[in-house]
Parts: structure tokens; C-alpha cells; sequence
């Protein structure tokens, strides 16, 4: 049986579903994506709709694991790949000077004054609700942030709804011990675990200052004290910990603190800080100085980045050095990528940020050195292969690799150590005006110590009338 032959299409009709598909064909989204679409789908070798091909330009602060350390080194793999594609982009990394206070000042002022060209931005984890709420970033797709990305680190990815930052390193307290130290005094446990309490702490100082130690040791321990975000950190270690679930801001930002849960913390604070076993130095000390002190041996303990492992391990051996999670709560650091609003090239920066946040980049910033954000970098068996093979993904120039590490490759204390410190870490109250609330910490706390210091409660006091007075209630 002859089937009835389908009707030519004439030349207007063939016109008119060519102009179907070049309007399908041209219709693009911004950044603002669904989690099935949007930004950082599209493949190398092209090029999202209304991107303007050229340098994607991404500031951040120094990187730890040195020059041309592991960021650099992923953006030169992303950079092979999109010249293997053609697509006529590349990403350049701009390394901002100064503390982190003078780096947020930069881009702030870059940003609103657009005067510089930035693409993506790197910023501290407590800078996202500000940044946000002042409309320099944008939302981006939904799920660059998935379930792999470990709840307490993707929570700083959120802003009012929307996802707004990528999680890209994360940081959080911990604690850093002189095994040898503890050993000349007789404690027997000398691999301190997860569940260490302050009072054991104290307990192992006195054990310390009883006994016979090298002359150059002075207090038990250290941490960073001095009138910048190191003392806010230490505060709000010392808050969360006296205060369990402890919220100061709700999440629109608004003061939600009292006077007695203000007065717990502080309490908490003092006993931490007193001058019975705390080196002097500390109530003047940033991450720098506290770290030389305890390189010193000027103490033994010391609360301390993850960023600090690789280089402690290049001054003591893994006989002399421990490394346990912060006994109480810690608070989790970190930086997260963003595209900027003045971004000519939206859709692309997110691809870049999709890759530079992906399961295999998160690997190899853990055995660069930083603290991954993706739960699967600790877990998995997989090596680093994006940048290059084994330890040394990060060569500085300093010769052989220092840092112990387990038989997939990672620095040994990941997996049992800095994971679940992660996971149980704390956020600084997320704020669009954090630095009003970090400078009203650091300021009202100042007084915690020395002749004259006010009670606890007078000082929880004044806390609170300085936090309704800087912060919306």
C-alpha cells in the first residue's frame, strides 16, 4: 500500500520556521538560572549569549600555598581547556594586597565606583550578605550548590533566597599541641581527640607549668587577641560554646542577643583568656605573631587555621606535633566566589566558578592545603589530576613535601580531623553590616583584661546597648 505523500513545504513556510529556530536559538538567560539551566552549562569552545569574549578577570586575596600556588594553577587548567575549545576566553587572577579589612575596602570601592574590572570575586565568607544586599554580586544558579558541598560550609553560600557565593576554601579553628611538650610532662594521652574539653585543656597546662619544660617555654597556650577580626573570632568561639545555639542576628540580619546570654559568653571569654594560662603576647597577637610563638616554643597549645598545618609541619616532625579539633564550638572561615554585577561576562564567570569549585578542584585544594568545601575531597579515593600529580600541587620551591599524609594522597588529618570540625562549625552572625558588628566587638571587648576590668555583666551591658545601637533590630 502506497503511503500519501506529505506536502512540500513552500519557501514561506521554510522562512518562517527558520525564524523559529534563530529566535530559539537566541534566547538566553542571565545569571539568575534555573537548577537545570543558566550560567556554568555552557560547554568550552563557547559562548553564553551577551558575554563579551576576553580576560575573565577574578580578584582574591593571597593564596597560602604560595606563588603560583594551587588557585593559579587551576585557573591555568581551566585556561588549557577553554584554548583547546577555541571559545576566546581566559580567566586571569589578580591578587589583592594587604589584610583582609584593606582587601574588602578594595573591592568595595572597585565595585560601587566600577572602576575595576573585576569578573568573579573571592570574598570572605562574612562579606557575602553585604555585598549582596548592596546589589555587586549576582545570584547564580541553584545548583552549583548541592548536596556534596557540607551543610555548614554551603549555608555561607545563601543571602535573603538566592544563592550568591560558591563556597571555593573553607577555614575553621582548630588546635595545635607540642606532643613533645605534653610527653616531658608526663600526660600519657598525647593524640588529643574530638572530644578534648576546655577544662581538660586547663588540666593539661597545670601539667605543664608543674613539670620541667624547655626554657623557652612560658604560658600553655595562645591564640589572637589583638583589635582586628581575631579577637571577634575568639569571642564568638567563646559565646558559642557557653551558649548553646546561640543566634545574635535572625537571618535578615536583625539584633536578637540579650544581656544574659552576652554575659555567658564573656564569662566563657575570660576564662579562656586569663593570664594563668594564656601567653601575655596574645592580648596583642594576630595569626602571624601567635604562630611564631608557638614555632618558639613559647607555648604549647595554639588555636590556628588549617593553612597553618603544611607550614608547622615544616618546622616540627609528626613526633612533636599534634593537631585536634578546638574543644567547644569553632567558627568556620573561608572564602567564596562571586561574579560581579559590572561583569560583561556573567554566564561564563559562573562556568568558571562551577570548575573551580567542582569535586575535582576541591580535591586538589586539600592537598594543596586548604580546607575543601566538598565532603566527596575527603572521602573519595580519587588523587588530584587537574593541575598535576601527587603531593605536590603546590610547589613552592621549598623542597620535599613536610605534611603527613594518608595512602589517597590527602594531609593526614582530614578525614578525621578537619571534617568533622567543619561540620560542626559556627558562622559569625551573617549581617549585611558585619563590619559594624565586628568593630562593636572588637572595641567593647578590649577592656575584658588588665587593671580595672569591668565585671561580666557590666560589660555584657554595654555589649548589648552598642549591638542595638550598630545593628537593626
Amino acid at each position: 500500500m502506497t503511503r500519501p505523500r506529505t506536502p512540500t513545504a513552500g519557501p514561506a513556510v521554510l522562512l518562517l520556521a527558520l525564524l523559529l529556530v534563530v529566535c530559539a536559538a537566541c534566547t538566553g538567560g542571565g545569571t539568575r538560572g534555573t537548577d537545570d539551566g543558566g550560567p556554568g552549562g555552557t560547554a568550552a569552545g563557547s559562548a553564553a549569549p551577551g558575554d563579551v569574549t576576553g580576560h575573565i578577570v577574578v580578584a582574591s586575596g593571597r593564596d597560602v600555598t604560595g606563588k603560583n600556588g594551587i588557585r593559579q594553577q587551576l585557573i591555568d587548567a581551566w585556561n588549557l581547556r577553554e584554548q583547546r575549545g577555541n571559545s576566546g576566553f581566559r580567566a586571569r587572577l589578580v591578587e589583592l594586597p594587604g589584610s583582609a579589612d584593606e582587601q574588602r575596602s578594595q573591592l568595595l570601592g572597585a565595585l560601587q565606583s566600577r572602576s575595576a574590572a573585576y569578573d568573579v570575586v573571592n570574598l570572605d565568607v562574612t562579606w557575602v550578605p553585604e555585598f549582596a544586599t548592596a546589589d555587586l554580586i549576582e545570584p547564580l544558579p541553584r545548583n552549583l550548590v548541592d548536596a556534596d558541598i557540607i551543610p555548614s560550609v554551603a549555608g555561607t553560600a545563601w543571602w535573603d533566597g538566592e544563592v550568591y557565593a560558591v563556597p571555593f576554601n573553607s577555614d575553621v579553628g582548630l588546635l595545635y599541641y607540642r606532643r613533645d611538650y605534653l610527653k616531658r610532662a608526663g600526660v600519657e594521652r598525647l593524640d588529643l581527640g574530638s572530644d578534648l574539653k576546655w577544662n581538660e585543656l586547663r588540666g593539661l597546662v597545670e601539667a605543664l607549668d608543674a613539670e620541667s619544660v624547655p626554657d623557652a617555654y612560658e604560658k600553655g597556650w595562645t591564640t589572637q587577641l589583638a583589635a582586628y577580626e581575631g579577637r571577634t573570632v575568639n569571642a564568638v568561639e567563646a559565646f558559642a560554646s557557653a551558649v548553646p545555639g546561640l543566634e545574635l542576628v535572625d537571618e535578615k540580619g536583625r539584633y536578637t542577643g540579650d544581656v544574659d546570654e552576652l554575659t555567658d559568653g564573656i564569662a566563657e571569654l575570660r576564662r579562656r583568656t586569663e593570664t594563668a594560662y594564656t601567653l601575655q603576647d596574645a592580648h596583642s597577637s594576630d595569626e602571624d605573631a601567635s604562630l611564631s610563638d608557638f614555632a618558639e616554643g613559647r607555648t604549647a597549645f595554639l588555636r590556628h587555621w588549617p593553612s597553618e598545618y603544611r607550614t608547622l609541619y615544616r618546622t616540627f616532625s609528626e613526633g612533636r606535633l599534634g593537631v585536634a579539633p578546638l574543644p567547644g564550638r569553632a567558627v568556620l572561615g573561608g572564602q567564596n566566589l562571586a561574579v560581579t554585577g559590572v561583569s560583561q561576562r556573567k554566564s561564563k564567570a559562573a562556568e568558571l566558578i562551577r570548575f573551580l569549585t567542582g569535586k575535582e578542584s576541591e580535591r586538589c585544594l586539600l592537598e594543596a592545603g586548604f580546607a575543601a568545601t566538598r565532603a566527596s575531597a575527603y572521602e573519595g579515593g580519587e588523587r588530584c589530576t587537574v593541575v598535576g600529580p601527587g603531593p605536590s600541587v603546590s610547589p613552592t620551591g621549598e623542597g620535599a613535601d613536610p605534611v603527613p599524609r594518608d595512602a589517597g594522597g590527602r594531609p593526614a588529618y582530614a578525614r578525621d580531623i578537619l571534617l568533622p570540625a567543619l561540620r560542626k562549625a559556627v558562622h559569625r552572625p551573617r549581617t549585611p553590616l558585619y563590619g559594624a558588628f565586628t568593630q562593636t566587638f572588637i572595641t567593647r571587648l578590649g577592656p575584658l583584661h588588665g587593671d580595672g576590668a569591668p565585671s561580666d555583666e557590666v560589660l555584657a551591658e554595654q555589649l548589648d546597648k552598642a549591638l542595638r545601637k550598630a545593628l537593626p533590630r
